[in-house]
Parts: C-alpha cells; sequence; structure tokens
C-alpha cells in the first residue's frame, strides 16, 4: 500500500510516516500543498493522509483535486479543528474519513487500511493464492496453514503480490508499490527481497519469474 501523508508540522509528520512504515506501508511525505499536488501527478497512492491548515494549497482545495481524479486516491483528514461543523465542512469537500488531532495511532492505522479496502477496486480483507492466506489488518501470513515468519518489506512484498495475482509485477511496480520515492531505482533490493521471501516460504516454490516482465504467484 502506498500512502501519502500532507502535514506541514515536520516533526509530526515524521512521526506519522515512520510509524505507517512500521506497518509495512510505502510512505511519501509533503510540507505543503504544493508539494502534495506535484507527488499526486508523478505516482499513484492508495491513501492520502492529509492536514486541512496546509500552505501553498489549502488542504480542503487539495482535497477537491483528488477527488476529481479518474483515479483517485482515499482521503483522510488528520486536523486539529474538532467541532461537528469542522467535521461536516472537511468531509464536504470530499474526504472520505475525519480523524482529529490528538490522535490515537493504532486508530489512524485501522482507518487507512478500511480506506484502501473502500477503493472502487475492491480489497478482500483476506488475500489468497497457491495455499497463502495473508491478513493485512491482522499482520499475519501463513502457507498451508503454518504461520510464516516475516520481515515488514518481506509481509508488504507477499501484500502486494497476492494483490495483483495471477498477473505479474515488474521490479519497478514493486519498488512503487512496497517502497517509496526514495528507493534507487537501480537497486538490486527487490531481487534480494524476493529472494529471502521465497526461502521463508519453502517448497514448492511459489514465486516465479518472468525474465523482462516480472514476479507472480504462481498459481496451484
Amino acid at each position: 500500500m502506498r500512502v501519502l501523508v500532507v502535514e506541514d508540522a515536520r516533526a509530526l509528520a515524521a512521526i506519522v510516516a515512520e510509524g505507517l512504515r512500521d506497518q509495512g506501508m510505502a510512505v511519501d511525505l509533503a510540507y505543503d500543498g504544493l508539494d502534495a499536488a506535484a507527488k499526486l501527478d508523478l505516482n499513484a497512492y492508495d491513501v492520502v493522509v492529509l492536514d486541512r491548515d496546509l500552505p501553498g494549497i489549502h488542504g480542503d482545495a487539495l482535497c477537491r483535486l483528488i477527488t476529481e481524479r479518474h483515479q483517485r486516491a482515499m482521503v483522510l483528514m488528520l486536523t486539529a479543528a474538532d467541532t461537528p461543523a469542522d467535521r461536516v465542512a472537511g468531509l464536504s469537500v470530499g474526504a472520505d474519513d475525519y480523524l482529529t488531532k490528538p490522535f490515537h495511532f493504532p486508530e489512524l492505522v485501522l482507518r487507512v487500511h478500511a480506506l484502501a479496502r473502500r477503493q472502487p477496486a475492491v480489497r478482500a480483507r483476506t488475500l489468497a493464492a497457491a495455499g497463502i492466506e495473508l491478513d493485512p489488518i491482522r499482520r499475519t501470513a501463513t502457507r498451508d496453514g503454518e504461520l510464516l515468519e516475516l520481515s515488514v518489506k518481506e509481509f508488504a512484498l507477499l501484500e502486494a503480490l497476492l494483490r495483483a495475482s495471477p498477473a505479474h509485477l515488474s521490479t519497478e511496480d514493486l519498488l512503487e508499490q512496497v517502497w517509496d520515492e526514495h528507493a534507487d531505482p537501480f537497486t538490486n533490493t527487490v531481487t534480494v527481497t524476493v529472494g529471502r521471501l521465497r526461502r521463508k516460504l519453502g517448497q514448492p516454490p511459489v514465486i516465479s519469474t518472468t525474465p523482462g516482465v516480472g514476479y507472480r504467484i504462481t498459481p496451484r
């Protein structure tokens, strides 16, 4: 899952981004509305965590821009404005959810996951293929009933492959979905992580590689 956090309070933005990354999400940061608009033009996001009172472009205007897109991200407004009128105003400009500051971080994580599942391409609660079952909310993955001990990136990589199954994902696709804008496109990090994941999934192999195309979960 790829998330854009738009927050001008840099310390808070860093805390939110780090917490979401710890949950296996690929997170980009923008500190004002103009930077956020530029990132939205370059990247496809599942969820935008959006502060309302932003410099450059106000959060309300940015929210309207997001909702007008053909393939739009889901928007979670994260703001100190907490009156009923504020909530109505935020939702009326197109926000899909509204969370006030200060907030309980586990609630933020659950809301981000819930918004991702509400996208037009509906996301199942549990992903399954080739004997693998993965629950993104509970952060559990099994193969043939055996619990898998996966790192954060291995889990996120397996989730991306399961969501795409039976289609392939290229190295570039995986860098975009599992890492973030700072990922080096010339690195071998995808190859290395796929190798570790393959070993942990065991035999028979379930991740196949098609040269020049990418990786996929091999259907049984």
